[in-house]
């Protein structure tokens, strides 16, 4: 009985264009989904990130002092288009969420077979960390962004010819920019030790030609003056750029919180993010990745990525809310422990097309789980735990349209400023004499006398619900 050519088969032909159809299906889905309804509300860290945002002036260059500026010059933007809701807080971090994962994908095609590519892909996409990094309204998505911008941008050069000046020009703006972030120098770090240490790339560096290498400065020091002089009128930006603490911490403390964060599977902890960061089966392919970067550690691949994890041990040791700068790495890991796991297999049946086939059975179930097990992680763990829902404000949406006074304290009246800022008649105060009004539920206490509560707006996914008493003056 001759044997069947799987080859010929309709699906297997597809494959991958069924496969990345997959991907970003999940991906377009799980971002509107998160963005919009999971977890719902906005946190204290993006509430910070719209003041610093609404406070750029081009009339104050004081104001652009601040870390990951072309994120909070994108998220302006967004606010001055849109006003301040929770979408146009969280827009500018879905797009260039939605851009990273694209990125993401391209260069796993780039640097993997395409079965590898899609597999890892599909998890990354799904993994509750991205999800979450990508709908929260804060700069945390530049610690994805960056490193994948560098590397595919990087990749771009040294395989593509066409457009050769193009991504040149793209990678020197990519790198500028990145170093407005803090602990973007440390990818890029690994990418100059590595091509230092690696005779090919060293290689390739020496034949670029000059006239181009010449324009890429150019544009590099145009893009770096305003870093510069950023840091000249004020120093302690460039040590928070390099993820310098202000005080040193204790590293036995940081230790037994990144441990928490990455490998404590049978407690689960839902505070503002997701912990442990993977799931156990996505370890194990990590430590996988790991053994076979060692064994295939005379390639590119391989070095970048054993600099790149060895740079970043210290700072997340010294820094340990940065854990999601570790996200790309260990997705390469990850996909470089598929390939282990893969390339086993194949081995173990190099001539058997139906061995082939039964073994890709297990490899689905566990990639399904994988994604099941992510994704009902990330919905279910920040829409019903309350430790993680007590983190998330439904103020913006629940703050009455029509104009009003509204009372705050002193530390919620930056935020409330700023969204006085778009919505005409709104007026903030920390005392006030206006016969109506309404106050916070923190400024309760500084309600005048002779008033009373007309209404209380409350919320129905807080553990504290009242979150607005409207108040009137009583009669004499």
């Amino acid at each position: 009985m001759a044997i069947k050519d799987f080859s010929q088969f309709l699906l297997y032909r597809w494959r991958y264009i069924i496969g990345y159809g997959a991907i970003g299906f999940v991906l377009a889905g799980m971002l509107v989904f998160a963005g919009l309804f999971v977890p719902g509300g906005i946190t204290a860290d993006e509430k910070q990130s719209v003041v610093t945002s609404e406070a750029l002036n081009i009339g104050d260059l004081s104001t652009f002092v601040v870390p990951h500026l072309p994120y909070h010059l994108l998220q302006a933007t967004s606010l001055e288009l849109f006003g301040i809701n929770e979408f146009s807080i969280k827009l500018p971090s879905l797009l260039l969420g939605l851009i990273a994962a694209v990125g993401l994908i391209i260069l796993l095609r780039r640097w993997f077979k395409p079965n590898i590519a899609v597999l890892a892909s599909l998890i990354a996409v799904a993994t509750g960390q991205f999800l979450f990094i990508a709908q929260h309204g804060t700069p945390m998505v530049m610690y994805v962004f960056w490193p994948v911008a560098l590397l595919l941008l990087g990749t771009q050069i040294t395989r593509v010819k066409k457009l050769r000046l193009l991504w040149k020009l793209l990678f020197t703006a990519a790198v500028a920019l990145s170093l407005f972030s803090p602990l973007a120098i440390y990818p890029l770090l690994a990418i100059v030790l590595t091509v230092v240490l690696h005779p090919h790339l060293r290689t390739a560096v020496r034949r670029l030609p000059r006239k181009m290498v010449a324009m890429s400065l150019a544009l590099a020091i145009l893009l770096l003056a305003p870093l510069a002089l950023m840091i000249g009128q004020a120093p302690g930006l460039g040590l928070t750029l390099l993820g310098v603490p202000n005080e040193w911490p204790s590293l036995t403390a940081n230790i037994q919180v990144l441990f928490g964060q990455f490998f404590i599977y049978w407690d689960p902890q839902i505070t503002s993010t997701l912990a442990p960061v993977f799931g156990l089966a996505t370890s194990i392919l990590i430590v996988l990745g790991l053994f076979r970067l060692y064994k295939t550690r005379e390639t590119t691949r391989s070095y970048l990525i054993m600099i790149w994890v060895v740079a970043l041990l210290p700072v997340v040791l010294i820094n340990p809310d940065f854990s999601s700068i570790v996200f790309v790495p260990a997705v390469l890991l990850l996909a470089a422990g598929l390939t282990s796991v893969i390339s086993y297999w194949y081995q173990l049946f190099p001539f058997n097309p139906y061995a082939r086939i039964v073994g890709l059975v297990p490899l689905v179930v566990l990639v399904a789980s994988l994604l099941g097990s992510g994704l009902d992680r990330y919905i279910f763990g920040y829409h019903y735990a309350p430790s993680a829902a007590g983190n998330f404000s439904q103020d913006l949406r629940l703050l009455p349209k029509e104009p009003q006074t509204l009372l705050v304290t002193q530390s919620e009246k930056p935020f409330f400023d700023a969204v006085a800022q778009y919505r005409p008649g709104l007026i903030v105060v920390t005392q006030s004499d206006a016969s109506t009004f309404t106050a916070t539920r923190e400024a309760r206490s500084q309600t005048p006398e002779g008033f009373a509560v007309t209404g209380i707006i409350t919320s129905p996914e807080s553990n504290e619900a009242d979150r607005f008493y409207q108040y009137q003056k009583t009669a004499e």
